[in-house]
């Protein structure tokens, strides 16, 4: 039986990058799935490769930033499935490499409405569904919190108020069976993929900094402890950050 067999899935910011990996994982893991993003023509491509997994996702475009956009995605996925067993709240948008002094208003409200209060309200709208029958969310830290990595001021401020949310709710909402985990991870994404192509001397940094010498790819790496988190296999787990990063940060 494949671990998410019978399980109902939403994950935001799934129309590419991280999200749309960790979609295919939890399709290839038997999910049902609904997966929201802005751009609804990256869903649809997204949805697309879905349905060759055996997937046929519900598609919901959005702005994550907004409660009602979070309100309304959770409502739409329990019409359609009947059901909300685990929320991914993977949504994020910034602006990175600039120094505090340099970060303004419009980047600091990107930064926080679409990842602290993006996971916030989608956790809010997730509770009464997983209240009375147990679920599992998990959410995204960084290492550039964990380790004050300089350039990323108020995105690591943004994933560090992420992993304070998380331990708050696994406390509060843990006699309900509700488990709350944070991955913190390192995936060559799309964009990291350009990042690094426009920026060659920051490979041999990021890489030096790696024990196994690369990026995670996000459906064979990060997705399978994305899936792991929130099957049954990990039920007395919660309150816990994974740093699925190769290694690179230890504690």
């Amino acid at each position: 039986m494949s671990a998410l067999q019978g399980k109902v899935a939403l994950i935001t910011g799934a129309g590419q990058g991280l999200g749309f990996g960790i979609a295919k994982a939890f399709a290839a893991a038997g999910a049902k799935l609904a997966i929201t993003g802005r751009d609804a023509a990256k869903l649809e491509r997204a949805a697309a490769a879905l349905h060759n997994l055996g997937a046929d996702p519900l598609i919901l475009p959005g702005d994550v930033r907004q409660r009602s956009t979070a309100n309304d995605n959770v409502a739409a996925t329990v019409a359609r499935f009947g059901q909300l067993d685990v929320l991914v709240n993977n949504a994020q948008s910034t602006v990175s490499g600039l120094p505090l002094e340099s970060i303004d208003d419009a980047t600091v409200a990107l930064t926080l409405e679409s990842g602290l209060l993006g996971s916030l309200y989608h956790m809010q709208a997730a509770f009464p569904h997983m209240k009375g029958r147990g679920g599992s969310i998990i959410n995204f830290a960084s290492r550039t919190g964990i380790a004050g990595e300089a350039g990323f001021g108020i995105y690591a401020a943004t994933k560090e108020g992420i992993r304070g949310l998380s331990r708050v709710a696994s406390r509060e909402w843990g006699p309900h069976n509700i488990r709350v985990n944070v991955i913190s991870p390192a995936a060559l994404t799309e964009a990291a993929a350009q990042y690094l192509k426009d920026n060659p001397e920051q490979e041999k940094y990021y890489l030096g900094m790696i024990p196994l010498r690369r990026l995670g790819d996000p459906v064979t790496d990060i997705g399978p402890v994305v899936v792991f988190l929130a099957s049954d296999e990990a039920r007395y787990v919660t309150g816990q950050t994974i740093n699925a990063e190769g290694g690179m940060t230890m504690f």
